[in-house]
């Protein structure tokens, strides 16, 4: 007996269903449209003026029939599909289309229709994403539509989300076609519209107009008197509210008993009322029409099954009147900027402004972060505190600080809900500023108290991997965060990796130097140790020559209490020459206090330089090299995505779904579908023939012809080549001795685990693999087979879809890449094994179901490549969490 609900449909496909971002930041909801939706579509019609209704239906109907309507609300998600996009109970956007010539049919009819007070919030442009992505998964090739030719916005929907539109004017109406296979364009359409929507919505938090802050004791002693407190002593410019249901005022300020007294739009909601009053607040917020909403009450899923279950209800609740919200359990939100200043957290003080954006999610983390920051001095343009992260996380933040004023970004991060969207939009960040990561590994990605996240399958390194795909600046702890912080904000960034070391210390200066070499960097001045009795003048002449060599892109300067200069003056001497060139400096003063503030003084083109300085050498030495290292990554080219030719994508999509429709659950492929699946991606595996006894292994050798070799396939013993395999085998006689021999050896796995193959061009062997794992998606894998693998973990790991460039820094990224490269024997095609990790990736990329794919051996030599061993597995697709629609997690 079905469960279903009774107003859903059986072949209801849940899995359309999705959160998105609009353009002006609020949250709206996408999902297939229901019979029950028939009173919401009257609704929506009615509230529609004449021309948009004349504009969609090409007549004035001023009342839908309910024939009209049920056609409209009863389809088959097959010949005929819609969408609806809603806020609360109301129908705001419906998009729908209807295939030309049966449920096979290649071309589809598409129309949408925008409700008067959502247009221009790019509504259309999400449910034409939705219906593109959902058509080109079920086999529809194009759309086309009729569009009377004053309906610009509509035309402009199509024109503007980057495919190639084609237009014939006939009639008086004009009809569009266009191939909906999503291509450059119009991914990175979706991708900018996507940031956009998302900035925008946490500019709405970090910058708003109005706030009501709900939960403040008569007395100001509980955790919302503390907010309030902070947004009255730190200068907030804007409107501020405060909601009490019985006094008059607080804290000198007048009070409003309830959210909608309050009688105007709000922009931000700080709730710190106890956990089992939130839902109330919040439900008040959404018929009040909030924008945003800071929890910083606790009692949710850190607290056990009750506040899971009360967790999940806020999110659903918030998300049905489209609000965003920060929290539960966050130590706040701050933004130090003049035109704002928010400090709408627990802190006990406003930080200082500056231009380093931060990023924590327990509050606990928060206060260590933020008290790190001030002992630095080190100013901020933002923190955000994501506390459980229901909502509002990490992607938000990095979406925001792309385009705002800030230099650098630091984040805490002890998990991470959606890593393939992070390295994207990490990414992207970091071709413009640097992003310092500190991320917690107690365990493989240990999911933190009340956080949502997916199991994984993948080993902590491959997490590693991808922040260096990324170019994201990956340290151990809050010290080194702050330590690195301190010169990506005030320095310019390294040139090169070629270091000069100044110091009044020999042994000082040996250090520095040890230190530089240590962490790769390349000492090719010094270390120069100036007397300890040298003057101020002595101590500059050595750092101008250090800096105005031409061999030098940046400079460690250390020093001890001199003699007859003072410490301070040398500090300043430091940051007057430091100031005047385009090169890094990090100092030390070891046992001099009070040198910060000498440490700061103007460049030529007017600005405040600040040299940063460090408790030891080895702290300003490692936090150069991560910004050398970062630079460098910065100024490499990447590439272009891969794209290898003749891959028969539509081949590939039909197989799979041909395999998944006989096998619903998913099933390892035969090495005969295997071979084929491989050969559409013009992949090709050596035939290999199962030989059950010594007999049959001769006539397979025959059959291929000599010389071949016997192997096991038994999966616990494949990459054991010494063990497994027995090669060059040129008559009957060899092939029968190989094969009792193999059998005597791992007679425990049986006689059907042996295949005979024909012996390949002598190579190395190596393994190319993609798993599609719940967290991260596809996961693409290469390493040399054998010990390197099996017991050294000598595995390179990236997250696709990938450039050109990472194929290359993936191919080279393991340790045992001497082996490959020529300096330890023949060397082997590089491009080969390029090609095929790059047909690898774009295989898993495009196609979910792909579960596992591993190509083992694969024999590399100079002349080519031969991939002798191949298994495929195919699963139910997951859901992946940055897949080509927009959604929120």
């Amino acid at each position: 007996m079905s469960d279903v609900e009774p107003s859903i449909p059986a072949d209801y496909p849940r899995e359309w269903e999705a959160d998105v971002v609009l353009r002006d930041g609020s949250v709206a909801h996408v999902r297939p449209i229901r019979p029950d939706d028939a009173e919401r579509i009257h609704r929506f019609h009615a509230a529609q003026s004449e021309e948009s209704i004349y504009l969609r239906f090409f007549a004035p109907i001023k009342r839908l029939s309910d024939r009209d309507v049920r056609r409209f609300t009863h389809v088959d998600y097959v010949e005929r599909v819609a969408l609806v996009a809603t806020v609360a109970d109301d129908i705001i956007g419906i998009g729908r289309y209807d295939r030309l010539g049966g449920p096979d049919a290649t071309s589809a009819e598409v129309a949408f229709n925008i409700a008067d007070s959502f247009q221009g919030r790019g509504v259309g442009s999400v449910m034409l994403e939705h219906l593109a992505a959902i058509g080109a998964e079920s086999g529809v090739a194009e759309f086309v539509a009729d569009v009377l030719p004053q309906n610009r916005k509509m035309i402009q929907v199509f024109t503007e989300a980057g495919y190639d539109v084609s237009r014939n004017f006939d009639d008086g109406v004009i009809s569009v076609r266009f191939e909906i296979e999503p291509n450059e364009k119009s991914q990175a359409v979706r991708l900018a519209r996507e940031q956009r929507a998302e900035s925008q919505s946490v500019r709405a938090l970090l910058n708003p107009s109005s706030i009501a802050v709900v939960g403040v004791s008569r007395d100001g002693r509980s955790v919302g008197g503390r907010v309030l407190a902070n947004l009255v002593e730190g200068g907030y410019r804007g409107t501020l509210h405060v909601v009490h249901p019985e006094a008059e005022r607080i804290e000198g300020l007048p009070t409003v008993p309830s959210i909608s007294a309050i009688g105007e739009p709000i922009d931000l909601v700080v709730i710190a009322v106890p956990a089992p009053k939130v839902l109330d607040v919040v439900a008040e917020c959404g018929g009040a029409g909030v924008r945003a909403l800071l929890v910083v009450s606790a009692g949710f899923a850190e607290s056990g099954p009750e506040g899971a279950e009360r967790q999940a209800q806020l999110l659903a609740l918030a998300r049905r009147h489209g609000m965003r919200v920060v929290g539960p359990n966050s130590f706040g939100l701050i933004n130090t900027r003049e035109d704002t200043r928010l400090n709408a957290s627990i802190a006990y003080e406003m930080p200082p402004a500056g231009h380093l954006g931060l990023f924590a999610q327990s509050g606990a983390l928060g206060i260590a972060v933020l008290a790190s920051a001030g002992r630095r001095g080190l100013g901020l343009s933002d923190f955000a505190s994501a506390g459980n992260r229901i909502d509002v996380s990490g992607n938000d933040l990095l979406q925001y600080w792309i385009d705002d004023d800030t230099h650098a970004v630091g984040l805490y991060l002890e998990s991470v809900g959606n890593p393939r969207k992070f390295t994207r939009i990490a990414r992207q960040l970091a071709l413009r500023k640097p992003v310092v990561v500190v991320k917690s590994e107690v365990s493989a990605f240990g999911r933190p108290p009340g956080h949502r996240v997916r199991e994984t399958r993948t080993p902590p390194r491959a997490f590693r991997e991808m922040l260096r795909q990324s170019g994201v600046i990956r340290v151990g702890n809050v010290h080194q965060l702050f330590d690195v912080a301190q010169l990506v904000v005030n320095q310019p960034l390294p040139k090169g990796r070629r270091v000069a070391v100044v110091a009044n210390s020999d042994a000082l200066g040996a250090l520095c130097g040890d230190a530089a070499l240590s962490w790769k960097l390349d000492v090719t001045r010094g270390p120069v140790a100036v007397a300890a009795d040298a003057s101020e003048d002595a101590f500059r002449d050595a750092l101008v020559a250090a800096f105005e060599d031409e061999n030098v892109d940046s400079v460690v300067a250390s020093f001890i209490p001199p003699l007859i200069t003072g410490g301070r003056d040398v500090a300043r001497t430091v940051a007057a020459v430091s100031a005047q060139y385009d090169k890094p400096c990090v100092t030390t003063f070891l046992g001099i206090d009070g040198v910060s503030d000498d440490l700061s003084a103007s460049a030529p083109d007017g600005s405040t330089r600040i040299v940063p300085s460090y408790p030891m050498p080895e702290d300003g030495v490692r936090a150069l090299a991560a910004a050398t290292n970062y630079a460098e990554w910065r100024g490499r080219d990447r590439g272009e995505p891969v794209a290898p030719l003749g891959i028969d994508r539509k081949g590939v999509h039909e197989m799979v779904r041909s395999i998944m429709a006989e096998s619903p659950d998913g099933r390892e492929l035969t090495a005969d579908e295997t071979a084929q699946l491989l050969a559409l991606a013009k992949i090709s595996v050596w035939p290999s023939v199962p030989a059950r006894s010594p007999k049959e292994a001769v006539d397979a050798a025959e059959e291929l012809g000599f010389p071949v070799v016997v192997k096991s396939i038994a999966p616990q013993v494949r990459h054991q080549v010494a063990s497994a395999l027995r090669a060059d085998l040129r008559s009957p006689l060899a092939v029968v001795e190989a094969y009792e021999a193999l059998a005597e050896r791992l007679e425990e796995y049986g006689p059907d685990q042996f295949v005979v193959q024909k012996m390949a061009t002598p190579g190395i062997g190596c393994s190319v693999t993609s798993v599609e794992d719940p967290l991260f998606g596809p996961v693409v894998s290469f390493s040399v087979s054998g010990p390197p693998t099996d017991l050294l973990d000598d595995v390179g790991y990236r997250n696709p879809p990938l450039t050109t460039g990472d194929v290359s820094e993936l191919v080279s990224s393991i340790k045992a890449w001497p082996l490959l490269d020529g300096s330890r024997g023949r060397g082997i095609d590089r491009a080969a094994i390029e090609d095929l990790v790059a047909r690898v990736s774009v295989l898993a990329d495009e196609n979910p179901e792909i579960a596992h794919l591993e190509l083992n051996p694969v024999s590399t030599h100079p002349g080519g490549l031969d991939v002798l061993g191949a298994r495929i597995t195919l699963a139910p697709a997951s859901l992946r969490q940055d897949s080509g629609r927009r959604a929120m997690t």
